[in-house]
């Protein structure tokens, strides 16, 4: 039987900058929102990114687990656009972790508040240990940890999650956390970068005379020509 499908834009295993521990990343792919200032403009089209299996995504993470992964990252994107499919993942999820006698925890990005959550989403969204949840504003800079704006809230929903997550609430360390990882197709930048990090890439890029394609927090060429 055929099972259903994410779309997905990529995922990335080990991911240290989103969440506590070493965890699988998952960014969705379509954004109904579209949040000015977005680091991620590359995920908000429905027609980008892949199709892929329930079934797959839960290989990646059984695969993930066997490697030492102590969570699991869900961003986009925006995850609760598809409610159903993300549901059948989460789910076979916790199964794995209770299979393997472990605990994972999933911490879930969404620029939903909880009030605007249909019965569907809410569903999926009770799924995670933790939610951070609100649209980015970048009118409103943060120095707290994986939030990219103040209004953005942290939102521990399980007894695992305060127990992993409660210390993070409030921190703002000096430097945030990020990773670069490089696969075939690009290199890409993982965490919540502070306000001028990408400005300051831009600028680093030019001054190395390194050419770059495409960054994902600028509309692409095509998108511009077509305005």
């Amino acid at each position: 039987m055929i099972g259903p499908s994410l779309r997905v834009s990529r995922s990335h295993f080990p991911v240290t900058a989103l969440g506590p521990g070493v965890r699988l990343g998952v960014w969705v792919q379509g954004c109904p929102l579209g949040c000015k200032g977005c680091m991620a403009l590359d995920t908000w089209s429905r027609d980008g990114g892949v199709d892929v299996p329930v079934g797959t995504l839960v290989d990646r993470w059984r695969d993930a687990v066997d490697r030492g992964a102590t969570g699991l990252t869900i961003s986009g994107g925006e995850p609760l656009a598809q409610p159903g499919p993300l549901l059948a993942f989460l789910d076979a999820a916790r199964r794995i972790g209770a299979d393997v006698g472990a605990e994972h925890d999933i911490l879930l990005f969404t620029g939903f508040q909880p009030a605007e959550l249909d019965e569907e989403q809410r569903r999926t969204a009770d799924r995670a240990d933790v939610l951070i949840a609100g649209r980015f504003d970048a009118a409103a800079p943060t120095r707290l940890i994986w939030r990219g704006s103040a209004n953005q809230a942290m939102i521990l929903q399980t007894e695992l999650g305060r127990r992993r997550y409660a210390a993070h609430v409030d921190a703002e360390p000096a430097n945030p956390p990020l990773q670069v990882r490089v696969d075939g197709t690009g290199a890409w930048l993982v965490g919540v970068p502070r306000p001028g990090t990408l400005a300051r890439l831009d600028r680093e890029f030019r001054a190395r005379n390194l050419a770059v394609d495409q960054v994902s927090w600028r509309p692409a060429r095509s998108d511009m020509d077509g305005e």
